[in-house]
């Protein structure tokens, strides 16, 4: 028999859809690598293992150099500020930025999409 835990003790969790722009081509790792450093920079160990982040791998658009990163509601902000904060990665400069924060991947890919973009 398994113990279901209370509602109300499970951690809420937030979706951070964010861009990279840059002149060279990035894969997953690279900017994986790039996004922990800064969020390790930012928070340092006690706070990134509170923000519990998780960048999505099947969710990286190599072509469109889009991504999603998956963290507890109360670090959505700084996820945020550590994003901006990163300026190279591997060789290449680099500007990451957020387009949309959302408590669901299928609303945040819905309302992310170029059709609901602003001119």
């Amino acid at each position: 028999m398994k113990l279901k835990g209370r509602p109300t003790l499970k951690e809420k969790k937030r979706y951070v859809f964010f861009k990279v722009h840059s002149s060279g081509d990035l894969d997953y790792r690279m900017v994986r690598d790039g996004v922990m450093n800064s969020l390790l920079n930012w928070l340092g160990d006690k706070d990134l293992a509170l923000a519990k982040p998780r960048i999505i791998k099947n969710l990286w658009d190599q072509k469109g150099k889009q991504g999603v990163i998956r963290c507890s509601h109360r670090y959505v902000d700084d996820v945020k500020v550590s994003l901006g904060l990163v300026h190279q990665i591997g060789d290449s400069r680099v500007i990451i930025q957020t387009t949309r924060v959302s408590g669901t991947i299928k609303s945040g890919k819905r309302k992310n999409s170029p059709r609901n973009q602003l001119p």
